[in-house]
């Protein structure tokens, strides 16, 4: 079998709060394959959020270990790791977290200006990407014009644009109606399969889970329950 893309390792993270040490991670251990499209479920408070930030490098753990692409997170620098989250993981997030100045096109730019790539080929890439997520027409709009479900589409093209090989997706649906919710959902198991992304998504939606990931996570407090796979 092929290395696993990442790689978790007993992770344990702990957070002060207050006189209090509250556990958010209690000895994970985990592996995500190239091309899977995995949800991690659980009431608020489980734990899955927390693990989303640490395999982006978002946060480093208190203990345990993350293996990304053969190398362990502990070895990074901050320069190697911000080089991480740029290059080798595309975030989206519940509230979309867009620049509400900026037209959607400019928003899917934003990563390649941090990256250096020259203006010609920005807007070249974030027009293919619009064309992806079926916003074309919709490139010269501001967040304020555009719908829920269009801004979360802008939110998976920027997350696409430096080509990064895994999506961590936090509540992508949790701000989007049913109906909206089922189409971002089916947009991101569409670049699962035709681009052989690795998608990792945190929902409280079980149902949705079911319907469209092809391995689901259960945690609870900290702790993993579960772990199957499923035919989406």
């Amino acid at each position: 079998m092929p290395d696993p893309l990442l790689l978790t390792d007993r992770l344990v993270r702990r957070y002060l709060m207050g006189d209090s040490v509250v556990t958010a991670l209690d000895g994970v251990s985990l592996s995500f394959a190239r091309g899977e499209m995995t949800a991690i479920v659980g009431r608020s408070g489980s734990g899955k959020s927390t693990l989303l930030n640490l395999l982006g490098g978002l946060d480093r753990p208190t203990s345990g270990e993350i293996t990304a692409e053969g190398r362990r997170i502990s070895e990074r620098s901050d320069d190697e790791l911000a080089l991480y989250r740029r290059t080798a993981v595309g975030f989206i997030f519940q509230f979309f977290n867009l620049v509400p100045t900026i037209t959607a096109r400019a928003n899917i730019e934003l990563p390649l200006v941090f990256a250096n790539v020259l203006p010609a080929e920005r807007r070249r890439r974030a027009d293919e990407l619009l064309g992806l997520v079926g916003l074309t027409a919709r490139a010269g709009h501001r967040p304020s014009e555009l719908s829920g479900g269009e801004q979360q589409r802008v939110a998976i093209a920027r997350a696409l644009a430096n080509g990064a090989p895994v999506l961590l997706a936090d509540e992508p649906t949790g701000n989007l109606d049913t109906k909206t919710a089922g189409e971002v959902m089916s947009l991101l198991e569409r670049l699962n399969k035709e681009r052989q992304l690795t998608v990792l998504l945190v929902t409280h939606d079980r149902g949705l889970a079911d319907r469209h990931c092809t391995r689901v996570i259960e945690m609870s407090d900290g702790k993993v329950l579960s772990d199957a796979a499923r035919a989406a």
